[in-house]
């Protein structure tokens, strides 16, 4: 594989659906939060409600180097969890919108179980798979 700077293809489709999953995590969240009070799903919308959030994934990949082991719980999943719904708070409340306290304690549980969880799938189905892949003479060794 070429690498440019250290940088190899299988390097980054991992980065990048990592990212793509936890958008759509956090998207998920705005868009369900949004339909469940009859906000509705205006893209305006979904933005304003989207960004803290957004914004606060990106300060927990950045401070967390998530794009070294972006399928890994921790520090990758960890970081973009407490990111999104930490930092995600507290942009909303600088910004003037609300935060209940529910709202805080559901927040943590969606964005923890989606963003941890798609991890946990991932580490559990690649497992599935890397066995599924190996060629059936390397799967079982005979002792020697």
């Amino acid at each position: 594989m070429t690498a440019v700077r250290g940088v190899t293809l299988e390097r980054v489709r991992p980065v990048r659906l990592a990212v793509l999953l936890d958008c759509c995590c956090v998207l998920l969240f705005v868009i369900i939060g949004r339909a469940s009070h009859a906000r509705g799903e205006s893209l305006a919308g979904i933005a304003s409600t989207a960004w803290p959030f957004l914004a606060g994934l990106a300060v927990g990949w950045v401070a967390t180097r998530a794009w070294r082991q972006p399928l890994a719980l921790a520090p990758a999943g960890v970081g973009a969890w407490l990111g999104a719904a930490g930092l995600g708070m507290v942009l909303r409340v600088v910004s003037g919108q609300g935060t209940a306290f529910a709202f805080v304690l559901v927040a943590l549980a969606f964005l923890g179980l989606f963003l941890l969880g798609w991890r946990v799938a991932a580490r559990l189905g690649g497992g599935v798979l890397r066995r599924r892949q190996r060629p059936a003479r390397l799967r079982r060794r005979s002792p020697r």
